[in-house]
C-alpha cells in the first residue's frame, strides 16, 4: 500500500496516463484530470474532501484501462497527434454541427418545460467556432513545430493552447449546469434523451481529447524547451 499512498504527491494528469482505470475512478469521484491535471491527488482528496484511503483503494484495484489513456503514454509524438486529430478534432466539430439543430429544436419545442436546456444551442455554437480556431492554430503552427522537434519558442505556443483547453473546460461545465448534468426528465421525449445522450459522449471525448494534450503531449516538448 505503501506504492499507492505515494500516489497522493503525484498529479492526478500523470496518474490517469499510466494507471489503469484511474480515469473512471476520477470521474466518478469529480477529480478533474483534463484542464486540472497539474494539481496533485492529495490536493484533489483535500478540495473536493474526499475519503483517501477509500479512494487509494479504489486505484489499487485497478480496472479497464480505458481508450487510449495507457498506450498514448508510449505511442510516438507523430502518431499521438495523427490520433489526435483524426479520433478528436474531427469528431468534435462533426458531433456539435449536429447537436446545434437538435439542441435548438428542443429548447423550441419544450421552451415552456421548467428542465428546458435555455441557452444550450448558443453555447454549443460557440464552444464549435471556438474549437474550429484553436484546432486550427495546432494543426497549422503547433503540430508542425512539434514534428519538427519544438524549441524554446514551443513553451509558448502550449500555454496559448493550454489556456483555450480551460475555456472549453469551463463550456463543458456551463453545458452541464444548462442540462442538469446531461440528465433527461421523466417527461422528456425522445429527441431529448438522444440530445443528452450525444452530450455525455461529447464530454467524455474532450475531457480524453484535453487530458492526451495537456498530460501527455505538451509535457514532452515543454521539458525539452526548460532544457
Amino acid at each position: 500500500m505503501t506504492e499507492i499512498a505515494a500516489l497522493l504527491d503525484q498529479k492526478v494528469g500523470r496518474i490517469v496516463a499510466t494507471m489503469p482505470g484511474a480515469a473512471g475512478v476520477f470521474a466518478a469521484r469529480g477529480i478533474d484530470f483534463c484542464c486540472g491535471g497539474d494539481q496533485t491527488l492529495g490536493d484533489a482528496v483535500a478540495q473536493r474532501s474526499l475519503d483517501a484511503d477509500a479512494l487509494l483503494g479504489a486505484l489499487a484495484a485497478g480496472g479497464p484501462a480505458g481508450e487510449p489513456m495507457l498506450l498514448a503514454d508510449t505511442m510516438p509524438s507523430a502518431e499521438l497527434i495523427e490520433h489526435i486529430k483524426t479520433r478528436y478534432h474531427v469528431v468534435h466539430l462533426q458531433e456539435l454541427q449536429g447537436l446545434i439543430p437538435l439542441a435548438e429544436t428542443i429548447e423550441g419545442v419544450h421552451a415552456g418545460h421548467q428542465a428546458v436546456p435555455a441557452g444550450l444551442a448558443a453555447v454549443l455554437t460557440r464552444l464549435r467556432a471556438e474549437m474550429m480556431i484553436h484546432q486550427k492554430r495546432e494543426e497549422v503552427v503547433l503540430f508542425p513545430m512539434m514534428l519538427a522537434g519544438g524549441g524554446p519558442m514551443i513553451a509558448a505556443a502550449i500555454a496559448t493552447m493550454r489556456a483555450e483547453h480551460d475555456d472549453h473546460g469551463a463550456a463543458l461545465t456551463e453545458i452541464d449546469r444548462l442540462t442538469h448534468g446531461r440528465t433527461v426528465p421523466e417527461d422528456g421525449c425522445g429527441s431529448w434523451r438522444a440530445l443528452c445522450a450525444a452530450l455525455t459522449k461529447l464530454h467524455d471525448d474532450v475531457v480524453t481529447h484535453i487530458h492526451l494534450e495537456n498530460n501527455i503531449l505538451f509535457p514532452r516538448f515543454e521539458r525539452a524547451a526548460a532544457a
